[in-house]
């Protein structure tokens, strides 16, 4: 049996699908199995998926009705308990796309240095392929802390990582939530002593504006908002204190600049305007002291939060400023 199990959740990118499928199965290390999850497609991506299994026996494919990314992420997780002796899982995101090494590399790096993750770098694309540099190769070690204090996006998200299948027996996906690593990933990554890290961006993240991270908002959103409050709830719990203040400043600025966004939208979300403003302020209120907030540095969210007293304040600053111009003349 296969080492490693890699799950693929497929919904809608026909466009997409054979470009990451094809970068999968000519990867440098072979002993791996392919788990295509089809999530109800409504386009050409469920044949294309049996196309793919009767070519080549090492792709798998699952038909479910549409449940979301989460639920084909965790059907294919189950899949691979039930059915697969393999030792890892790795997950990569149908519109994207992967190096010939990427399984090598990570592979590799976890056994080397006995880790039970690896990670490497990502980078954004709009089709073009990023070019490698051998210097970016090597592999460094981290704490969870400061991987997660030091990497925005590479520490969230479940793609552009390869796990012991073990990290997953008992953590599963939220079913019916976006942003579903950020409720996830964490938990996974601070069970673990260290992970190896390859900075070179193995990992090809298609923008692809048609992508659920790129959709207009709604309340689905606020869900980031729930996802940072639990890790901060976490972190505080388990004395993880500079992860703390890396999710708690995550969180002020994700609910600022929900208010931008929901501040140009129809009138209908009014109410999760003020919600979110009042949010925000019970949240600088309460993290102010720890994150060392100041108007002079932070002054955006305090414009989100009190948008008619910081129209007052800088009217008065800018008073202020003339009165001293014609005190010195």
């Amino acid at each position: 049996m296969p080492q490693i199990s890699v799950i693929v959740p497929v919904y809608n990118v026909e466009p997409y699908l054979r470009r990451c499928v094809d970068s999968i199965l000519e990867q440098a290390f072979s002993d791996f199995e392919l788990i295509l999850v089809d999530d109800g497609s409504p386009d050409g991506c469920p044949a294309i998926c049996d196309e793919y299994a009767a070519k080549d026996d090492r792709v798998h494919v699952i038909h479910q009705e549409n449940g979301g990314l989460s639920a084909a992420r965790n059907a294919g997780i189950e899949w691979a308990f039930v059915n697969s002796d393999s030792q890892w899982l790795s997950f990569i995101d149908s519109d994207d796309w992967v190096h010939p090494e990427y399984l090598k590399r990570l592979l590799d790096a976890a056994l080397e240095h006995q880790v039970f993750i690896s990670v490497c770098g990502y980078a954004e694309t709009k089709g073009e392929e990023p070019l490698i540099k051998k210097e970016d190769l090597a592999t460094a070690v981290w704490t969870p802390e400061a991987f997660f204090s030091e990497h925005n996006v590479n520490a969230t998200v479940a793609w552009g990582k390869l796990y012991q299948k073990k990290c997953y027996a008992e953590i599963r996906y939220p079913i019916g939530k976006i942003h579903e690593d950020q409720f996830t990933i964490y938990k996974i990554l601070f069970a673990a002593e260290q992970i190896a890290v390859i900075s070179s961006p193995l990992y090809f993240y298609y923008q692809n504006a048609n992508g659920i991270t790129k959709s207009n908002w709604s309340p689905k959103r606020l869900a980031c908002i729930e996802a940072h409050n639990e890790q901060i709830e976490y972190f505080i719990k388990n004395g993880f204190h500079c992860a703390y203040l890396r999710s708690a400043k995550a969180l002020l600025w994700e609910i600022a600049i929900q208010i931008g966004e929901v501040s140009q939208l129809k009138p209908s979300h009014k109410k999760s305007l003020r919600q979110l403003k009042r949010t925000l302020r019970k949240d600088i209120r309460l993290y102010k002291s720890d994150l060392h907030l100041s108007i002079s540095e932070d002054g955006i969210l305090y414009e989100r939060a009190y948008p008619i007293c910081m129209k007052i304040y800088w009217l008065s600053q800018s008073a202020l400023r003339r009165l001293r111009f014609r005190g010195s003349d």
